[in-house]
């Protein structure tokens, strides 16, 4: 009997398993989440030799990069792939007719959310290996649980606020705009592209108000040469937590099965694409 029925762990596993294979057969989810920012690494890698962190502190490239990629990969898998992602199947009727089935709701929106964690992980470890193993990126040992957990806090967050994107867009057709909309210009900011050493004042205001400079600013103290003493940043965590509720509340009130106004279960047809 139990063979017959899977348990809840069961079928999370195997959405979780399906949701991959989707996402492996979307050539351009896999490139712009896992390809587009290693491209960037070996490109900063190659361009450039140090990086002016602070006055008088210089780091190799790829000491400030990779952790940086590493964090921009995770927002990439989680934040704009489940907020893509859900809104589509949504368009697509695909959530209308799940929710009409036996499985459970959670089951599958878990499957979704697991798929897109598990895919930050393995895109933040490859982008994380090429820096150790190319470039000479470097880390102490006891900072390794400081990383983790930050790297959960950031990535649980930014799946909440992939969510609450999916609630708030108005279509599967827009949310691709409004995700690369919200994440990109924020990414600019936030020390992921480019080193602001001076910003202007509003720049920085704006960095520190959203949340993927903090997940950047906590990643990389795990990674910092010229940090002394604890890689800890509880104040960061506590502000990338903040974020992940906000997410959990607006996709709570938000969040919708049925399609938009004026699609259907063929509406979304065509546009599988997760980007």
């Amino acid at each position: 009997m139990a063979d017959r029925f899977p348990s809840s762990m069961g079928l999370l596993a195997r959405q979780v398993g399906y949701q991959n294979r989707l996402f492996r057969r979307t050539a351009i989810s896999a490139f712009f989440t896992l390809a587009f920012p290693l491209i960037f690494l070996l490109l900063f890698g190659a361009i450039f030799d140090d990086i002016d962190v602070a006055p008088g502190q210089a780091v190799a490239a790829a000491q400030f990069y990779a952790p940086g990629l590493a964090v921009f990969t995770a927002v990439s898998a989680t934040y704009t792939n489940i907020g893509i992602t859900t809104a589509i199947y949504r368009d697509e009727g695909i959530l209308m007719r799940i929710r009409s089935t036996p499985l459970p709701r959670w089951v599958y929106m878990g499957g979704i959310v697991g798929s897109a964690v598990a895919i930050a992980v393995v895109g933040s470890l490859v982008m994380l290996a090429v820096g150790f193993g190319l470039y000479g990126l470097e880390m102490q040992a006891d900072r390794i649980p400081a990383a983790v957990v930050t790297f959960v806090v950031g990535v649980a967050s930014f799946s909440l606020l992939g969510l609450a994107l999916a609630a708030i867009a108005p279509s599967g057709q827009s949310a691709p705009a409004l995700a690369q909309a919200t994440i990109l210009p924020v990414a600019f900011i936030s020390n992921v592209f480019v080193v602001l050493p001076d910003p202007a004042r509003w720049l920085d205001i704006a960095g520190d108000v959203f949340p993927v400079k903090p997940f950047v600013e906590a990643f990389y103290a795990a990674f910092d040469p010229f940090r002394t003493g604890s890689a800890w940043e509880p104040v960061l965590l506590v502000r990338i937590a903040a974020w992940g509720l906000f997410g959990a509340i607006v996709a709570v009130r938000r969040f919708r099965w049925e399609p938009s106004t004026g699609t259907g279960s063929g509406g979304g047809r065509g546009r599988r694409s997760r980007r």
